[in-house]
């Protein structure tokens, strides 16, 4: 009997400290890890999210810029954090999905993070710099194919979305051409505004601004519909080139094992913000599509990552995408 009640008082105790945790945190800056060189459009959307979070929570989310490697190094550092909701990674379709079949990760992408929050999903831009000799899609293929090889593309490395874009962008239309990395999206963008590089295959929230201040030339979304934030794009249907769909989502993630009082609190904050008005006007601006309120659940990410890992790891391994 004593046994027992000694039991009941222990577990009485360790409830009661972690209900005293979950009402206390945050008590310190969260440090919010973008695995990618500041500047770029995960980096922006990032930025304007964990501004609003910090009036949710009360304390400030600091962004820390952790590139390289495709940004598994960024990922592989939350996955090493402390579960304790102070380290959570931004991340998106490459960093949670594909550079699991890139890459020989030192984490698991599902077993080693907690979902916290979708956060959106765009499509990529065919780009081109202002130079270019083609004004559209079927007279850049057309280029690309009388020039094998010549043309230069501009990835943040192997397995990032312009890259893998590329890759199959080759394979639909029988072209060849260069790729050149970089740290960084926005470090590709300067090298092709400044007409160093030929093309990339971009986010919109990156290539966006650069298209509306007509430095560089775009040639369509692939997106079965013309994006919002910019109606003039064609898409690749209307371009010559039906069915080229392709996506990127993005999302919030914590160490696995983080209680599920804190993942709650990390998820209203991402929520909160979403749902403000001038955050959703600045992340259309940007080519952001947004989710239902429904669909912004831990479970919600989870089920997505899981869904998009067993879509597009065998066709990555049969299109024999790898680490160069």
């Amino acid at each position: 009997m004593r046994r027992q009640t000694l039991l009941a008082a222990i577990a009485t105790i360790l409830a009661g400290t972690a209900s005293a945790t979950a009402q206390t945190y945050p008590t310190r800056p969260i440090t919010m890890v973008v695995a990618f060189a500041a500047g770029g459009s995960g980096d922006t959307i990032s930025r304007i999210i964990a501004e609003h979070m910090r009036s949710t929570l009360g304390q400030t989310v600091i962004v820390e810029n952790v590139g390289g490697a495709a940004g598994s190094i960024g990922v592989g550092r939350v996955a090493r954090s402390q579960p304790d909701g102070y380290t959570i990674s931004a991340g998106n379709w490459p960093t949670h999905v594909l550079n699991g079949a890139i890459y020989s990760l030192n984490y698991d992408l599902l077993k080693d993070f907690q979902p916290l929050s979708l956060v959106s999903t765009e499509s990529t831009v065919i780009v081109g710099r202002k130079s270019i000799p083609p004004n559209n899609l079927r007279e850049f293929i057309a280029w690309l194919k009388a020039n094998p090889d010549k043309g230069s593309a501009g990835t943040s490395g192997p397995g990032s979305v312009g890259h893998v874009v590329g890759v199959f962008f080759q394979k639909e239309t029988g072209t060849q051409f260069q790729f050149v990395p970089y740290r960084g999206v926005a470090l590709a963008m300067q090298d092709m505004v400044a007409g160093q590089i030929d093309f990339m295959f971009d986010l919109s929230a990156n290539s966006l601004p650069q298209v509306r201040s007509g430095n560089i030339k775009a040639y369509a979304v692939t997106s079965p519909t013309r994006l919002p934030a910019a109606p003039d794009i064609p898409t690749v249907d209307e371009a010559g080139l039906p069915g080229f769909h392709i996506s990127n989502f993005r999302g919030f993630w914590a160490p696995k094992n983080t209680p599920r009082d804190v993942v709650l609190k990390l998820n209203g904050a991402i929520k909160n913000a979403l749902g403000d008005p001038t955050v959703q006007k600045r992340l259309r601006e940007l080519g952001q599509e947004l989710f239902p309120p429904e669909k912004l659940t831990p479970e919600a990410l989870g089920e997505m990552q899981a869904a998009e890992i067993a879509k597009w790891w065998p066709v990555m391994k049969a299109a024999n995408i790898k680490a160069q």
